[in-house]
This record gives C-alpha cells, structure tokens and sequence, in this order.
C-alpha cells in the first residue's frame, strides 16, 4: 500500500464524497483523483523522475493535497517547507533535498520570486516569467490514470526539524512510517468516512500532515483547509462545515478561549478536540473545557522523527493528570524511560523517553551520523527528560539538550521558567545555562514583559518557590524572544557570548 493507492481507492469507493474543501471550493474524490492524474502526467512532462524530490512551498490549500498525491503517485518525494521560512531558509532547504522541483503559493511569492533554482518552478496563480503556472499544467494534461506499484518500505516524504539548535535536519520517510501512524490515529481518534478533518496547523508540519491529514485519507474522510489560523476562523469554519475532529496547538486553544462569541458558538459536530506540541495546564484544561463546552479533549505527545507517535492523554484522565502526556503509547508505539545505560527507569526517577514502532523515521536525510546518534538500537531517543509517577502517567521535565549542570547539580529550565512566568507581568522566558569558571555553568533567565520589571522583587519571588540553586543568577528582560519558523524559542542565541568571571 502507498498513499496515491489511498486515494484512488477512495475515488472508486467514494466518487462523490467531499475530499477536500478549501476557501470555497470543494472537491470530490473522484475529481481530485483526475486533478492528481493530471499534474502527475505534467510534472513528468517537466521531466519529474522516480525518485526526484519536489519541494511544496504552501500553505493548507487544495494545490497542496493535489502536489502532495501526484508527486507520490508518479514515484517522487514529498518535500513539504514550512512556509514561514525566509528565503535564505528555503535555498537551505532546497539545496539539502536536492529539490528538482518547487511548487509554492500565489500568496507566497514575493519569498521565492528570485529564486533561479531548482530548475523546475511553479506557482499556483497566473505563469511569470520563468514561474509556470500550477492550474494551466493540469489543463494542458489529461486524467488518464498513472499506476503507482511503491511498496511500504519505499521512501516517500522529507520533513525538515525546527533546527532550533543548528541547521535543519531532513527526517526520511517510508510509506511504511506514514501508514503505521495515520492508521493509529484513525483508531485511537474514531476515524469515518462520514468524520471531517478540520486542517489549520501548517501541513508541512509532521502531526497535521501524517496524523490527521494522512488519517482522513485513510478512511475516506473530509478535509476541511484553511491557510492559516485565527481564533475567528477556527469558530466560523466549525459552525459552517460542521467539521468533526481539530488538532491544534495549545495556543490555538487558549486564544480561541479567550473570544467572547464562543458562548453563542454552535460547535456541537466536534468529537475530538487534539492538542499537541506542549501539555496545557490543569487550570488551562479547565478553562478550555469550559469555553469549547466539551469534555473531548485530547492530547497527543509525539516526536516527528517517529511519524509523530508518542503517547496520549485521554479525555478522562485530564481531571486528575493534566500537565501530563498520560500513560500509555498509542497503537503500534511502545515508550519506555530509560537512564544513561538504557535501563529502565523506577518511578519517580528521571530519565529519556524512548520510542519504538513502525512510525519512527528511517533516518536524517544525508546525515548517517546524527541518525547512529538517534537511536538506542531500535528505540529513538526524544531527548525529553521525563518521569513516571506513582500511577504510572508520563511528567516532561525538560529537554535533555537544555539541561543546565551548575557545580555538579542537574537544572531543569522548564521549572523555572514555569515559575517565573507566574511573576506578574511576564509574557513569555527562556531559562538557559551560560559557562562559569567554577561551577561549569550558571542560570540565566530571559524574558519578555508587559511592564518593566524589578529583578530583585523578581528574585524574591522565585527564592519563594525555588531551591537557592535553581535561582537565575543572571537577567535580561528582551522585548521579545528569538524564535524558528515554527515559533520555537531558540535558546541557543541566548547563551552565545555570555561568560561569568
């Protein structure tokens, strides 16, 4: 099975179901199985090959579900970009694929307008100068079918990591590795071909693209894209599509929570509200049941080099355990958290969280050694510092890379910048270890405010709540901090160039 199979076995079972709707237009199986044809056939009149890369520079639009199945179908490699990046991001990415081709967005173009390479671009919208045009190469093409024999363990996609610590990474995919996790969330999240998928997450992200995305396409569901987010548009699309499951990232949720018209809204069609990317807290869970009127919510804790796939917090369980990533792995996930020599950890002790299943990648695209490093013979290190407790849910600690080790002592950030972000005021913070003669490294807390703020009222407060150690030595209050392309606070700027004498 691969995923254009996916699709044109959908279009005989489901020929007038919606497949996609998408700022207005709405697109049946059956016609968007003739569009993937058609673009298939142009792209190998461009001269796309078997085992090309072509990179998607777009956002969640229609041309992206068709790009994304048609390169598939004709044997190439999906390069999804995030489309936040800058232009010399792109050529990064570009270059590293070995991108033959780059399909990008209307609305997009001022980023790649002087881009001379790769030597095939298209662009949805009108042609422009050596920029041919998306909508004109399918009419120019016929629907005749294209048969795709790909098999499971054949490469079919590239995603690019955040790159918060250094450059992207290229995470190499197998049609084994999407299928194994679009059909556990079909599962785990009740799937059907009557469910709608309501896409706002960027697709060039792992959990929107393989998880939701690729699940809806594996039983024949809706999805429902919009190219980007907004709290408005998440409530109209809702109440107009009557969309049924949404995976977001928790600030997607608080923000939206935050709208007074949500009391009026009718959202009523959802059955499962999914967030992932970081755990909301116990009075944030409240908060959010009580504005979306729900008790469906879920969330999803995963790594993109395995698939995603992770672990789960049921619906039921956030009344006791919210905060945490619950205590089980999903279907075909096993998780365990080990110590430095592999062992298992006892409960309550820290250590990382390992993955095993089909879902984990096959390895960093031209990178042999970070992939050696990634795993733990099977199991794929997170780098999540992590510990069970006494009922066995799963509590994040921190990141093993922002780990601070001050005069032999472990530091966990994450505690103290949730501690510091109780301090009034504080609007966001990023705690790093900066290098000290004596004690090997130190604390340093940067922040942004809504107020100047006082360090010494600061330091009081946080010797109230935290052990001497942990106390920041040092403070930088910044107007906003530094962030990647997917919002991802870069610490490491903010540990350059600082030394303590």
């Amino acid at each position: 099975m691969n995923s254009s199979k996916l699709l044109e076995r959908n279009a005989r079972k489901y020929p007038q179901s919606e497949a996609v709707v998408s700022m207005g237009k709405r697109t049946t199986y059956k016609e968007l199985d003739a569009r993937v044809n058609r673009f298939g056939h142009a792209l190998r009149k461009e001269g796309i090959q078997k085992g090309a890369k072509v990179a998607l520079f777009l956002p969640n639009v229609e041309e992206f579900i068709v790009a994304y199945f048609a390169v598939q179908r004709i044997g190439g490699i999906v390069v999804p970009i995030n489309v936040k990046l800058t232009t010399d991001e792109l050529k990064y990415v570009l270059i590293h694929s070995d991108a033959e081709a780059l399909i990008a967005n209307e609305m997009l173009f001022d980023t790649v307008r002087t881009l001379q390479s790769p030597s095939i671009l298209i662009k949805t919208g009108e042609a422009s100068g050596i920029w041919k045009s998306f909508e004109t190469l399918i009419q120019q093409s016929d629907d005749q079918a294209i048969p795709c024999d790909l098999k499971e363990d054949d490469e079919s996609t590239i995603l690019y990591t955040s790159g918060t610590t250094g450059d992207p990474k290229g995470v190499l995919f197998s049609y084994r590795n999407i299928l194994t996790v679009a059909s556990l969330i079909a599962v785990e999240m009740e799937y059907k071909p009557e469910s709608r998928i309501l896409l706002m997450m960027p697709l060039s992200h792992s959990a929107p693209l393989h998880l939701f995305m690729m699940a809806g396409m594996y039983v024949g569901a809706t999805l429902v894209l919009t190219p980007t987010f907004t709290p408005d548009l998440l409530i109209d699309t809702v109440e107009k599509e009557k969309t049924t499951h949404f995976f977001g990232a928790p600030v997607a949720y608080l923000l939206t929570a935050g709208q007074p018209r949500l009391k009026e809204a009718d959202l009523s069609s959802m059955k499962w509200w999914v967030y992932g990317g970081a755990p909301l807290s116990a009075n944030e869970v409240k908060m959010v049941k009580t504005a979306f009127k729900t008790d469906n919510l879920i969330c999803v804790y995963g790594l993109t080099e395995a698939g995603p796939s992770g672990s789960l917090l049921l619906a039921d369980e956030h009344a006791t355990k919210a905060g945490s990533i619950g205590r089980r792995a999903p279907l075909h996930t096993e998780l365990r958290i080990v110590n430095e020599q592999g062992e298992d950890v006892a409960t309550g002790e820290i250590g990382e969280i390992v993955l095993l299943g089909e879902g984990n990648m096959l390895g960093y695209y031209k990178n042999d050694e970070e992939t050696k490093k990634a795993f733990i013979g099977e199991w794929l290190k997170t780098g999540d510092l992590a510990k069970f407790d006494e009922d066995g849910f799963i509590w994040i600690v921190d990141r093993k890379k922002d780990l601070i080790i001050s005069g032999g002592v472990n530091v966990y950030p994450k505690e103290i910048e949730e501690t510091i972000l109780r301090f009034p005021g504080i609007r966001e913070v990023a705690v790093v270890g900066v290098p000290h003669p004596e004690w090997g490294e130190t604390v340093k807390a940067v922040f942004a405010a809504t107020v100047p703020v006082n360090v010494n009222e600061m330091k009081a407060f946080l010797a109230e709540h935290l052990a001497k150690y942990k106390v920041p030595r040092l403070y930088e209050q910044v107007e906003a901090l530094p962030r990647n392309a997917s919002g991802k606070i870069l610490k490491q700027p903010l540990r350059e160039g600082v030394t303590i004498q």
